[in-house]
């Protein structure tokens, strides 16, 4: 009876324990624009630290800014894993599904792409706002994108809003106001 009980109790742990685990991947369910092993760039300014990027898109650490090169060294359910070429450090973003909506695999391209991000249909202003991973009156809707990502979509139902709320930290948000596709204001 007591042998019963402690594989029972072994049954139970292991469940547990395997419950979090990221599920890897395997590279012939990817879809075509995700391949282990090749190189991409980012698609906006992302701000990490303790080497991980979360989806949620708090906006502070170090900036990765757009159009950096990186590798793809694996993909799970809830994960992707980086290498980035200028200074071989690992990035891990962590997919916040309830935040972004997507998959891993769906959020992949607003991430990450095997082109670079033409940054001559921007303005001066734009292009140094978006190298800068900040936003500044003026900038369409597609240049604040670019420079800080997509707001997470429990604050931000739509893009077509004129009013697009991100959070600084897991506290504090800030909330970009467009008119005509437009920035008029930032409230912090």
């Amino acid at each position: 009876m007591m042998n019963m009980f402690f594989r029972y109790l072994m049954v139970v742990i292991t469940l547990f324990a395997t419950a979090g685990c990221s599920k890897r991947l395997d590279e012939t369910s990817l879809p075509t624009y995700i391949r282990i092993n090749d190189i991409y760039y980012t698609q906006a300014s992302l701000p990490f630290e303790n080497g991980k990027y979360l989806t949620t898109n708090y906006r502070r650490g170090v900036l990765l800014p757009i159009n950096t090169q990186v590798i793809l060294q694996e993909i799970t359910d809830d994960e992707i894993l980086l290498e980035i070429l200028s200074s071989h450090a690992k990035l891990r973003i962590e997919n916040v599904q309830k935040h972004t909506g997507d998959t891993t695999t769906q959020a992949f391209p607003k991430l990450l792409a095997k082109n670079k991000v033409d940054l001559s249909s921007f303005s001066e202003l734009e292009r140094e706002k978006i190298n800068a991973g900040q936003v500044a009156n003026g900038m369409r809707k597609k240049a604040v994108i670019a420079a800080i990502g997509y707001p997470p979509i429990t604050e931000t139902l739509t893009l077509e809003s004129n009013q697009w709320t991100y959070w600084s930290s897991r506290f504090n948000r800030f909330i970009v106001y467009f008119e005509n596709d437009r920035v008029t204001r930032i409230q912090d």
